[in-house]
């Protein structure tokens, strides 16, 4: 082994193409910890930078027929250590895009399409309330609420006085709140603005 470790680069490129593999672990046991140190340079991380740099001699032993260190070996594997870890850079900053679009989509998607059935149910409970007020009540509550007439204009219409379209009102609402309970304050505080 020691006869392989005193080769210049370019035997043991020639002798690797061939297959040779203690001209392989020739190549590793001088590049390995140069390498690593510069990938470590990096990525600030030892075991990245190990994966990093056995990646790439994986790739190296897997190419060897086809290796061609135009520049000489060292600037070949530099290189390719740094569009290595340019690579996985790249692939971190579109893998952490994609999960926070992910998860941005997720939290809005649950509103797009949580909200508005919440809100259509509690809107039926609203109407089903309405409707089992007594008559009177239930009609000034109506004008009020959803033909948004004023006090005066309800008591002119019904031809009652504007303290007992209050009084009916005040008290439509309070068993509103009663019989809607934890209902009537979810629809408040847990909906989104836009869809009161």
């Amino acid at each position: 082994m020691s006869s392989y470790n005193d080769l210049s680069d370019n035997k043991l490129v020639s002798l690797l193409k061939e297959g040779n593999r203690d001209a392989f672990t020739a190549i590793y046991d001088r590049y390995f910890w140069l390498l690593h140190r510069h990938a470590y340079k990096w990525v600030r991380n030892r075991d990245e930078a190990g994966d990093i740099v056995h990646e790439l001699f994986l790739r190296l032993w897997e190419k060897r027929d086809t290796l061609s260190p135009d520049g000489g070996l060292p600037g070949y594997l530099y290189a390719s250590v740094r569009n290595k870890i340019f690579n996985q850079i790249a692939h971190n900053r579109v893998k952490s895009e994609y999960l926070t679009s992910l998860q941005d989509f997720i939290h809005r998607g649950e509103c797009i399409t949580d909200h508005p059935v919440r809100e259509k149910l509690l809107v039926e409970l609203i109407e089903r309330e309405i409707a089992s007020m007594p008559r009177r009540m239930r009609e000034i509550f109506d004008l009020s609420r959803k033909q948004l007439l004023s006090h005066r204009e309800i008591s002119r219409e019904l031809n009652i006085s504007e303290q007992t379209v209050r009084k009916h009102i005040q008290h439509a609402l309070r068993i509103l709140r009663v019989n809607l309970g934890l209902h009537f304050l979810f629809f408040f505080f847990f909906l989104p603005p836009t869809s009161l």
